[in-house]
């Protein structure tokens, strides 16, 4: 039997599709194990998977495996103090981030309540509380606290009619060259 290759044998490791309960579960025995070896095993795995999906899951993030992840865990990011309750469905491109900047009204942290729907490409930002039971629709940006059993829906968009036609498109710049004339 011919042997496989690094990039074949990571593939089996991290399978083609992204695989939560091992995640999950391999993440809780990082948390809970005191032998450094395991330690770094788990850990790796973990960086591995996260890095595949580029999402950010820090390991000391509090949350438990009731969490879910319907399309993964791509293009997550959820900041290391962030606090997200049992029975939380968390959808793709989702972000929930800290605050840090000096002067700023809400510093830290969000703390997300139980049973919350979170919808794709919504920014929960600041330390701010999400009540139970609350839905975030998707693109939405949310940066003041949500009481229990609500909505968060995003203002309708706003169309902006151009009276002529519009040229729109791309031109990749390369190091050294200007955009073209």
């Amino acid at each position: 039997m011919a042997k496989k290759s690094f990039s074949r044998r990571c593939l089996a490791v991290l399978g083609r599709e992204f695989n939560s309960d091992k995640f999950f579960s391999r993440r809780e025995k990082y948390q809970k194990t005191k032998n450094p070896l395991a330690r770094a095993f788990y850990g790796s795995y973990c960086t591995r998977v996260q890095n595949r999906f580029c999402a950010g899951i820090p390991m000391t993030a509090q949350f438990d495996r009731s969490v879910m992840f319907p399309h993964g865990i791509s293009g997550i990011y959820i900041s290391v103090e962030a606090k997200i309750g049992s029975g939380t469905t968390i959808f793709q491109q989702v972000t929930i981030g800290s605050n840090s900047l000096p002067g700023t009204k809400r510093p830290g942290a969000p703390v997300i309540g139980k049973n919350v729907y979170i919808g794709a490409g919504a920014k929960i930002i600041g330390g701010i509380t999400i009540g139970d039971n609350v839905r975030i629709g998707a693109g939405c940006t949310v940066f003041q606290d949500v009481p229990a059993n609500s909505t968060v829906v995003a203002a309708r968009s706003v169309i902006l009619q151009d009276r002529g036609e519009r040229d729109n498109t791309f031109y990749a710049v390369r190091s050294g060259e200007g955009f073209p004339s």
